[in-house]
């Protein structure tokens, strides 16, 4: 079992790399991310619950489509009403606890590259190899800006205030693990950081072309 760690803040490319990442490696891929959105989803849509209670009830089905309760809702998660949600959940430590069960139950068995912002350091701690992606705060909005269509300052007002809320929560802020592999993603492809990683992959596990 080989457990490969992607962390970073919102707009680091996480998701592209990981998925390509596990791809090239002929991992599973586990976007922890998907399953708070999923959550945030739901309490926007049942306000008078408890977040804590509606991570523990929900039934997420994570691959090429996302699944909530039997619904599709791979785009609905990636709204931005629902990525502001995801946010404010995810500081609920009920709703880490549930889902943090769940995901080291998930990278248990097999190998995986799992991505998110506690994967490292909660989720993973024993992960074989842990990266956190990086890149400028201008270049993260500009990213963000281009997959939602909305307005570049926009994006970037809200990215701070979610930066802030994601490293000062009391339960799994967003850190830098001590073991972890910094990678700027500023100038650089989606391959060559793929490539990078595969490269630390082989070298942790020992394993060869």
């Amino acid at each position: 079992m080989t457990v490969v760690a992607i962390d970073g803040p919102a707009g680091a490319g996480k998701s592209t790399v990981a998925r390509e990442l596990a791809a090239a490696l002929g991992f599973a891929y586990l976007d922890t991310g998907a399953m708070y959105r999923a959550v945030g989803l739901l309490s926007l849509r049942a306000p008078d619950r408890a977040p804590g209670d509606l991570a523990r009830a929900a039934r997420i089905e994570l691959g090429e489509r996302v699944r909530l309760d039997g619904e599709d809702v791979t785009e609905a998660i990636r709204a931005p009403e629902a990525s502001e949600a995801a946010s404010r959940v995810a500081a609920d430590p009920a709703v880490r606890e549930a889902l943090v069960a769940r995901q080291r139950e998930i990278v248990g068995q097999g190998d995986w590259v799992a991505e998110g912002r506690d994967v490292g350091t909660v989720v993973a701690p024993g992960a074989a190899v842990k990266v956190f992606l990086t890149a400028t705060d201008d270049e993260r909005a500009r990213r963000r800006a281009r997959q939602s269509g909305q307005d570049h300052a926009a994006v970037l007002a809200e990215q701070s205030r979610r930066d802030e809320r994601d490293s000062t929560r009391p339960t799994s802020p967003l850190l830098l693990a001590a073991d972890a592999v910094t990678v700027d993603t500023d100038g650089l492809s989606v391959g060559e950081i793929v490539q990078h990683i595969v490269g630390l992959v082989r070298s942790a596990t020992g394993a060869v072309d």
